[in-house]
């Protein structure tokens, strides 16, 4: 019987030819959605993320599974992603469904922008006359869609758990140990929204970062108010 995966590796050819159209500063990835955890079939140009064969799915990747995205859009384009060091990104998503409309992967493209915005803040200091030093260039962000937060990379479980988890928490601004149960039940329901728990692992990885049981978090999960 043929596999998802078996179905993705007719793609692979594809991420050939669009890193080869699109050169260097183009990173190009086949994810098979039906393995999250080992999600990336096929990488290329992954110096831009630093990514590998067998590494997880992203986690915006991981809400649009939860939220269903897929079922009413073919693609996302050009919304703004980060790298683990900063690097500014533009990123496209295609659905890759079979006849019946179930998901079977993900062909994404992760344009580097870092030399782009270098060539435009030369361009603009060059034009007003107004010099800065290179070294203290800022590079701004690609502009945000109103319906997409930016991606984040991860190369592994722990890592892409740990991230979600960190956006998630930023705005409390308290240790876990000093977090009310009613604290850590929200982040566990922001948690399931974003898609956290469809992953292998994931109720152990924040029940180590909140402090709490693994079936504290289940109680958590299973509360319906």
């Amino acid at each position: 019987m043929e596999t998802n995966e078996d179905r993705l590796k007719a793609y692979i050819p594809m991420v050939d030819f669009i890193a080869g159209i699109m050169g260097p500063d183009c990173e190009v990835v086949l994810h098979d959605t039906a393995n999250l955890e080992n999600s990336i079939m096929a990488i290329r140009n992954n110096r831009i993320s630093g990514r590998q064969v067998g590494g997880p799915l992203t986690d915006l990747g991981l809400k649009i599974l939860k939220e269903g995205t897929y079922e009413k859009e073919d693609y996302l384009l050009n919304y703004p992603s980060k790298t683990r060091d900063g690097k500014p990104l533009r990123s496209s998503t295609f659905f890759i469904k079979d006849s019946d409309g179930r998901l079977l992967g993900m062909l994404c493209i992760n344009i580097d922008l870092t030399a782009a915005f270098s060539a435009k803040n030369f361009i603009e200091s060059y034009i007003t006359g107004t010099w800065t030093e290179a070294s203290g260039m800022d590079l701004p962000a690609p502009d945000p869609r109103p319906h997409h937060s930016p991606e984040h990379f991860s190369s592994s479980i722990e890592e892409l758990v740990n991230t979600i988890i960190e956006k998630t928490i930023n705005g409390l601004n308290l240790p876990p140990e000093r977090l009310s149960p009613e604290e850590k039940m929200d982040i566990v329901r922001q948690l399931n929204e974003k898609g956290v728990f469809l992953l292998k692992g994931a109720v152990s990885e924040v029940a180590k970062h909140l402090r709490v049981s693994e079936n504290t978090i289940y109680r958590y999960l299973s509360r319906k108010d």
